[in-house]
């Protein structure tokens, strides 16, 4: 397992972070702890999470249980400080928390305060702003985005208010880095100038998709990662487990995220079956599983800090952890590249 720094902090974490997001709906509790110790043992020291979690499927009653169950498994096995953790806040729209007003000043102290403790502990390593308040093209919003519908300085004065408050939060010692997450270019770096203005503290990091399905990372984003050490957390790197191969033909597994979630977040539609086909195909050809093949590219990203993996079995987790040894040739970089041209966004 390597190791990345995080953005310009003093924190180091493993290049695969373990995802809980099903922790609490499709993992029960000994579950989530199995992966952790798992996770663990295979040499990661990164997990991350969020208030909102878990999502398969989202609700009110489920809330905040996947802290709960990373906080047991902190009490019972006293690993805490071997850990970088990282959490978020949920932005606007979500009623049943707080309201859904989303990430201000008054709902990052509330949110803070209960995720310290579920998850029983007193710091947060890594704080993340789940997406922002003024509207973003993630989640399958870039069919439909619209910034010219924003408010300028009401988006100002919002990253202003936040980074005020992290700064509380940091001197504290509650939060030791900030990063975003859903986040625009032009957001990063509002966050990045006004902290260099103010003597704020600096973005870390920034969780955003990334998969052989969905690049859009590789473009303006690479760039501003490059030249502001703001390193990517890909999330869905999978595609949801389009990558996999096991929705191909119409094929829903029992117990799968397609069996809760449906479309998969937008994910599940006729546009991503050919590149995700030639993918699985290109894996087949150079005796590759295609889980791993896809993982291992992430890994090759030069804008990768961390990349995010999520299973709900033990057996994805093995297959998942063994991205890192896996290396691919010239041979497979191209043939994924031609996939890419041919198909450049279909998701």
């Amino acid at each position: 397992m390597k190791f990345n720094r995080l953005g310009r902090t003093d924190i180091s974490v493993s290049q695969i972070c373990l995802g809980t997001m099903t922790w609490g709906t499709q993992n029960t509790e000994t579950e989530a702890h199995e992966q952790m110790d798992y996770a663990v043992d295979k040499g990661v020291n990164f997990f991350d999470t969020a208030e909102l979690y878990p999502t398969t499927p989202l609700s009110a009653e489920t809330q905040g249980r996947t802290e709960d169950y990373i906080g047991s498994w902190f009490a019972t096995t006293g690993k805490r400080n071997d850990i970088v953790l990282a959490t978020k806040v949920a932005g606007p729209g979500r009623s049943y928390i707080r309201g859904g007003e989303g990430a201000d000043a008054k709902n990052i102290k509330l949110a803070v305060e209960a995720s310290l403790k579920r998850l029983q502990t007193d710091y947060i390593d890594l704080y993340q702003i789940h997406w922002p308040s003024r509207g973003h093209f993630h989640f399958r919003q870039n069919w439909h985005y619209d910034p010219f519908k924003q408010d300028r300085a009401k988006a100002v004065a919002n990253i202003t208010d936040i980074l005020e408050t992290m700064d509380m939060l940091v001197k504290e010692g509650k939060v030791r880095a900030v990063g975003l997450s859903n986040e625009t270019a032009w957001g990063t770096q509002k966050y990045l100038t006004l902290s260099e203005h103010k003597g704020l503290p600096r973005v870390a990091s920034i969780q955003n998709e990334y998969s052989l399905l969905y690049r859009h990372f590789d473009l303006d984003m690479a760039e501003l990662s490059h030249h502001e050490d703001v390193g990517l957390l890909a999330y869905s790197p999978l595609a949801a487990g389009l990558l996999t191969g096991k929705y191909l033909d119409g094929v829903r597994p029992e117990g799968s995220r397609a069996t809760i979630n449906g479309d998969l977040g937008g994910r599940l539609q006729p546009l991503q079956e050919a590149p995700t086909r030639a993918c699985v195909e290109i894996a087949a050809r150079h005796g590759l599983d295609p889980a791993a093949m896809a993982l291992a590219f992430c890994l090759t990203r030069r804008f990768m800090t961390s990349v995010i993996i999520g299973a709900t079995t033990m057996e994805q987790l093995k297959v998942d952890l063994s991205a890192v040894e896996v290396k691919l040739s010239s041979d497979v970089l191209s043939e994924i590249e031609k996939v890419h041209r041919q198909y450049p966004m279909p998701l």
